[in-house]
């Protein structure tokens, strides 16, 4: 028999530290959790065990205690936020059919030795899992080990036997504990023998066997005077430490292998609680449905429903439109609709029901406005809709769109996943997408009491579901290029990286891989001995930052850094937007609602929010963006918005009255912090308050601020002090805001945008410091966010009421892009101007400019 001992506590201090820290929306952390049964797994898996163990310490004192009152005394106690995933580690493990062990005034160790001990005995193989190298003293024939350590911040697995120890200590496995009752150990403040280290303490033992052979023929010995008065002056502690660092092998357990085969456990404790922790992906590696778990007085099964499929959707069309609704799964391959699964729990019939692509009924059903669609992915189905040349109408929920806005930090939104979190059973099915479809009813419910609960249907119905249609059609538009452009750009980028890359050869002596760290490493610190930092597993570091602290050192530093522009400018962009350019040569952008936590939208495949600005080189990229032929393009962006919403959420008295002044708040900024007139503010004055404006947005401080800005660290603590005494109102609302947010465990924008904060709990100052960052920023980025969505559903629906031909097709930010034709386009300029500025009311104006132009380079103004 093969069996698998887990130094339980040494691989969740592995877990917890090795993991960043994962909190459910509640606020209980998860991450130690996560990352023992992902180790465990993964174990396993690599060792196919027939019986796994997980010895655990017990926090009553042990015989060494007792023996060495100092013993481990140096150790900081466990942290407060893996203390609290302990037991429900211990009992996850339980109802998984995992046995753990324990022994009262006995150490893991111990138990691992004492396993050890018996399988030798056996004849059964022992694999122990640990991170404590003190392990490896149990190492024997029929004892392997398994260590986990980090070199160069990677997690390496050493896998010892017998001939590994030799290798690498040059002694037995037993002599290692001669070695540290010599050396000592620090972390378990084990004195040794006072001045030796653990080259002395290995050279002894490998030239004369053991601790008791050294001090029994000390005076003998052919060792140097000074180690030989050492080693008199600590017998005493030499001995007790070889004492308490053996590890015992006696100790009081069932050492019974088969007691230890895993079980069935509890599948349903097991699925409740992790669905309670939201260990949704864990759940799925582990085979475990969230339909085990039982939710109160709700059945944890529900009775499945007759499955048919239709190839015309007649019937159904009819059985929605008798109920006035619809509940029902879109299922896509790539862009095109191919089937509609509904749960037709409310039909005369109840059934789960598939309509594969059918054209006429598709259309039918998808414009039909007086059927009540409750669905997913809505965005997806308006593009779907679009291409069968007609609209989707109807649509009063979005399951995606809901679950994010009750649980932004999700790793994702899929209806299984949901029904989980929220406890709605399902059932067995031979399709996938019919399970999913089945649960979809009860998923709605539960999501549409949540939304309530929350004060959040407006924000889901007159935000989020509406823009859901705005972006499909944005997708569905796309934007379009000049590839030739392009293309030519890509060549001038390559030619000039190419005589960058010469000029770099020459200035080092040699040819060598540019684009390896490691080369270039060798060519900058080593052939040309620029300055360094340490060396690590992969060589000297050359990251940009790195880089750019050595300009000025050397006429190639500077030359790397424009060969690295030059390369990724046209592998990234020219490359990678030629890649996107589709048959009718445009770009048609995906936008997703429900990726960031703070409620902007992001895009993808390409990110056209990404294309550079802050460089001339970059910004050209811009002209390669075109309108049509006998079209423009109108670039409209709001002035400041993030330092408008601030004055208002703030309420700063000050800071209000400079924007309904109409003075530039960066001037204003700078004439207050500076204490001077605004006509003698200098350009790099206002530059500097323009980065404390914004930092103070996002949440930075005198650290940060000074690296951006270029001055000291104390310089920019007072920038940010003189800032917040100007300003009393933000520096009200930046205390407030945290302590509102500890109180209630969330932070929301105007609109009623969550994001939770269980970082603020945490008893890790840079984890808590985070939390406070956020709790500062988020209201103000995320109601940002929220304006911006509400402009563009009015500039959508402003530009169809009106007749025109404009459509919008990007929006970047606080940036919003039209193409429309050129006869058109003064009209538009003003009504983007218009739409935007009137799409809320706050304390004080909204401002927003627009331009118009061939290119998005020549619109941007």
């Amino acid at each position: 028999m093969k069996l698998l001992v887990l130094d339980g506590n040494s691989i969740v201090n592995r877990a917890f530290y090795g993991i960043k820290i994962l909190t459910t929306k509640s606020g209980e952390f998860t991450n130690a959790i996560v990352g023992f049964l992902n180790i465990l797994e993964r174990l396993k898996e690599e060792t196919q065990p027939d019986a796994v163990a997980i010895a655990f310490d017990m926090k009553a004192p042990t015989f060494r205690h007792k023996l060495y009152a100092g013993y481990k005394g140096t150790r900081k106690g466990m942290p407060e936020e893996l203390a609290a995933q302990m037991p429900l580690l211990k009992e996850l493990l339980a109802d998984l059919g995992y046995r753990t062990v324990s022994a009262e005034g006995w150490e893991a160790d111990d138990i691992l030795g004492t396993f050890a001990r018996v399988c030798a005995e056996t004849g059964d193989d022992c694999m122990i899992a640990t991170g404590d190298r003190d392990s490896l003293q149990l190492v024997s024939e029929k004892t392997a080990v398994r260590l986990a350590t980090t070199k160069f911040s990677q997690s390496v697995v050493t896998l010892y036997d017998e001939a590994k120890i030799r290798e690498e200590y040059g002694v037995a496995p037993k002599q290692l504990i001669d070695i540290k009752a010599i050396q000592g150990d620090t972390s378990d403040n084990i004195p040794g023998v006072a001045g030796i280290g653990e080259k002395g303490a290995g050279e002894l033992v490998r030239r004369f066997g053991s601790l008791q052979y050294i001090y029994d023929h000390l005076d003998e010995l052919d060792i140097k005077p000074g180690m030989k008065k050492k080693l008199e002056d600590s017998r005493e502690n030499a001995f007790l430490s070889y004492e308490l660092g053996t590890i015992r092998t006696d100790a009081p357990i069932d050492t019974n292998a088969a007691d230890y085969v895993q079980t069935a456990g509890d599948p349903a404790a097991a699925a409740a609680l992790m669905t309670r922790l939201e260990l949704f992906k864990l759940m799925e590696r582990l085979g475990i449905s969230a339909s085990a778990a039982p939710q109160g007085d709700a059945p944890s099964t529900a009775e499945a429903l007759p499955v048919k499929v239709y190839a015309d959707g007649a019937a159904i069309l009819a059985q929605c439109e008798d109920a006035g609704r619809a509940v029902f799964l879109p299922v896509f391959s790539g862009e095109a609709l191919e089937e509609l699964w509904f749960c037709g729990t409310f039909w005369k019939e109840p059934q789960v029901a598939c309509v594969k692509t059918d054209r006429a009924f598709l259309k039918a059903f998808l414009q039909n406005g007086r059927i009540a669609k409750y669905t997913d992915n809505i965005k997806k189905l308006h593009r779907a809709a679009l291409s069968l040349g007609t609209r989707l109408d109807g649509v009063k929920f979005d399951v995606s769109l809901a679950a994010y806005l009750l649980n932004p930090s999700a790793a994702n939104y899929t209806v299984k996943r949901i029904a989980a979190e929220y406890g709605v059973p399902g059932a067995e099915y031979d399709e996938e997408a019919a399970a999913d479809a089945a649960l979809l009813p009860g998923v709605c419910e539960a999501l549409q009491k949540e939304i309530d609960k929350n004060g959040q249907r407006e924000l889901l119905e007159n935000i989020e579901l509406p823009l859901a249609l705005v972006l499909g059609e944005m997708e569905q538009s796309g934007f379009l290029v000049d590839r030739e452009a392009i293309e030519r750009y890509g060549e001038q980028l390559s030619e000039g990286a190419d005589a960058l890359e010469r000029e770099i050869f020459e200035n080092v002596g040699y040819a060598f891989n540019l684009q390896s760290p490691v080369q270039l490493g060798e060519a900058l610190f080593v052939k040309l001995g620029l300055p360094h930092g340490k060396k690590t597993r992969k060589g000297y570091s050359t990251s940009a930052e790195v880089l750019e602290g050595l300009r000025g050192a050397h006429p190639v530093v500077n030359k790397v850094l424009q060969y690295r522009t030059l390369s990724k400018l046209r592998s990234t962009y020219c490359d990678g937007l030629l890649k996107a350019v589709t048959e009718d040569g445009r770009i048609h952008s995906s936008f997703n609602q429900t990726e960031t936590r703070t409620g902007r939208i992001s895009s993808t495949e390409p990110n056209l929010q990404n294309i550079p600005v802050r460089t001339e080189l970059g910004r050209e990229f811009r002209r390669f963006f075109v309108a049509k032929e006998g079209s423009v393009l109108v670039d409209a962006d709001y002035s400041q918005i993030e330092l408008r919403v601030l004055a208002h959420m703030a309420n700063d008295v000050q800071m209000q009255n400079d924007f309904r002044s109409g003075r530039d708040i960066h001037t204003s900024t700078a004439a207050r912090v500076f204490r001077m007139p605004e006509e003698f503010v200098t350009s790099q004055m206002r530059s500097r308050a323009k980065a404390v404006n914004f930092g103070i947005v996002y949440g930075i401080g005198a650290f940060s601020l000074a690296k951006d800005i270029g001055v000291s660290r104390r310089e920019a603590d007072d920038y940010i002090h003189e800032y917040l005494r100007n300003y009393s109102g933000v520096a009200s609302y930046m205390e407030r805001v945290v302590l509102e947010a500890k109180e209630k465990g969330f932070v929301q924008t105007l609109f009623g945008r969550r994001r939770y904060l269980p970082e603020l709990s945490s008893s890790n100052f840079t984890l808590r410091s985070f939390g406070e960052r956020v709790a500062r920023n988020m209201p103000i980025q995320g109601t940002a966010a929220d304006i911006i969505k509400i402009a563009m559903i009015r500039v959508r629906d402003r530009l169809l009421a009106e007749k025109l031909e404009a459509r919008l097709i990007l929006q970047v930010h606080d940036e919003l892009i039209v193409e429309c034709p050129e006869g058109e386009a003064e009209t538009v300029r003003r009504l983007l101007e218009e739409e935007m500025e009137r799409a809320v009311s706050l304390s004080v104006p909204m401002l927003a400019e627009a331009h118009y132009g061939k290119t998005w380079y020549d619109a941007k103004g």
